[in-house]
């Protein structure tokens, strides 16, 4: 018998029901659900329940709180694609007016922008959003919390003035730009911004006794931008899918990329956690896996959604409880108990289409100084240059068109790869952002600065 490579082996579906049970068990949650996606599909859903009339599945929707800012980045994201923003802009040149107009909208993606945690006045989660009619409500005659631009402070605000520039651009409201733009391509139809039949009710559980008590359903007005989405598993490992790859008719792969890439500061005890914050997307790593995504909460219900980019694996985990089951813990556990127990398969080897001889030519060993690397050209139609020992930098590089090459990662990331050539047309070095890299340790026929001293290399007796 032979199991499909898209399918879950036994051992591994029993050890994802069992963190669940575990996690629905010792967390007192009414219900849980959860899901696994691999390969760019779900490939696992489970749930657990204690009360009756809740019975979850793929399909009962869940309040997902905090996860709907991941959604209204990339409604921004989509904007600045389309060239109606820049993300260095001023929050003000596009929405005049709000007090917090200084930060920019690169800023506010990565609560970067010094704006409050929470609205003033009562609790916004709990109280409706009719209290909060308009924008200066939400942020309050303080705005700032923290100097423009110095450090990472989460603000729900800040996401309910990204909503309000989505309006504003659009010229229509957040929720319909939303549906069109994202939900409806991406076939996320059981996400919406109040709850549709089958969902969860929201409940809190004592910290010390087995009882429960509704919590209150309220709609956010404002501050939905920040948390206002109910969704369900099914329609999460969707949006896993597409955070992973990228979508053209949503979000192309390489702005999905840079959501991913820490664009926060970090704080002292997050840097000691491994964790960032990137453009709508937390990005953290346990136990050496590297995970992106973002998590959520509102009274009576937690939610998590987990992306292991290099391990090809996401998880989401839904619960009805205010307090209890930590899910992003349980989400990051299904993650790897899937990458542990079955390993991505790799792609096979494929050799290059075709290549230009003079980019072959640069491949093979180059020396910044005494320091070894190697450069070498990828299927991909990019090329890698990386340390022969050690961990020193590395990067891929573009190709841009005109013979040179643009980092993509590490130190040398935007950094531009030039080939200089002498008179005669021979490779003299590469030079990248002012650094010569030479076929031989200070080369004395490249133009390494400062010189190479005219008496070469030397023993000492």
């Amino acid at each position: 018998m032979t199991t499909s490579q898209d399918e879950l082996l036994p051992g591994t579906r029993r050890a994802l029901l069992h963190r669940i049970a575990v996690a629905q068990a010792e967390g007192r949650a009414p219900s849980l659900a959860a899901a696994v996606v691999r390969g760019g599909r779900a490939v696992w859903h489970g749930a657990r329940t204690s009360v009756e009339g809740h019975a979850p599945d793929a399909d009962t929707q869940y309040r997902i709180g905090s996860i709907t800012k991941t959604f209204t980045a990339v409604l921004v994201l989509r904007l600045r694609d389309e060239g109606l923003l820049d993300l260095g802009d001023p929050l003000e040149k596009h929405l005049p007016g709000t007090g917090a107009g200084e930060a920019t909208i690169a800023q506010l993606l990565a609560h970067t922008g010094g704006l409050a945690a929470e609205t003033p006045g009562p609790w916004w989660e709990r109280t409706p959003g009719t209290l909060r009619p308009e924008l200066a409500d939400v942020l309050g005659e303080q705005p700032f919390r923290h100097p423009i631009g110095r450090r990472h402070h989460y603000s729900n605000p800040g996401y309910a003035l990204l909503g309000a520039l989505v309006e504003k651009l659009r010229g229509e409201s957040w929720e319909s730009v939303l549906r069109r733009e994202v939900l409806e391509p991406l076939g996320l139809h059981r996400t919406s911004v109040r709850p549709e039949a089958p969902h969860a009710g929201g409940w809190a559980v004592h910290p010390w006794a087995d009882v429960l008590m509704p919590e209150p359903v309220e709609d956010l007005g404002r501050m939905a931008p920040a948390g206002q989405l109910w969704s369900t598993t099914g329609d999460l490992a969707r949006f896993a899918v597409f955070l992973a790859q990228g979508d053209d008719r949503v979000l192309g792969a390489e702005s999905v990329r840079e959501m991913r890439t820490p664009a926060a500061p970090a704080e002292a005890a997050d840097v000691a956690a491994g964790s960032a914050y990137g453009l709508g997307l937390q990005v953290e790593r346990r136990n050496g896996r590297l995970l992106v995504g973002h998590g959520g909460s509102l009274p009576g219900f937690v939610a998590s959604l987990m992306l292991g980019v290099e391990d090809d694996v996401a998880a989401v985990v839904l619960a009805n409880c205010t307090s209890g089951p930590a899910v992003s813990m349980v989400a990051s556990d299904l993650v790897r108990i899937v990458a542990e127990a079955e390993p991505r398969i790799p792609e096979p080897w494929r050799p290059l289409r075709d290549v230009d001889p003079s980019v072959l030519d640069l491949a093979g060993p180059w020396y910044w100084g005494t320091y070894a690397f190697a450069l070498r050209l990828t299927a991909d139609g990019l090329v890698s240059l990386d340390p022969l020992a050690g961990s020193g930098r590395r990067s891929r590089f573009r190709p841009n068109g005109d013979g040179t090459w643009t980092g993509l990662e590490g130190y040398y990331a935007g950094e531009v790869l030039r080939v200089v050539r002498r008179p005669d047309g021979s490779v003299s070095h590469l030079d990248i952002g002012s650094f010569v890299f030479t076929r031989r340790p200070y080369d004395d026929e490249a133009a390494v600065p400062g010189g190479v001293d005219p008496e070469g290399w030397r023993g000492i007796g």
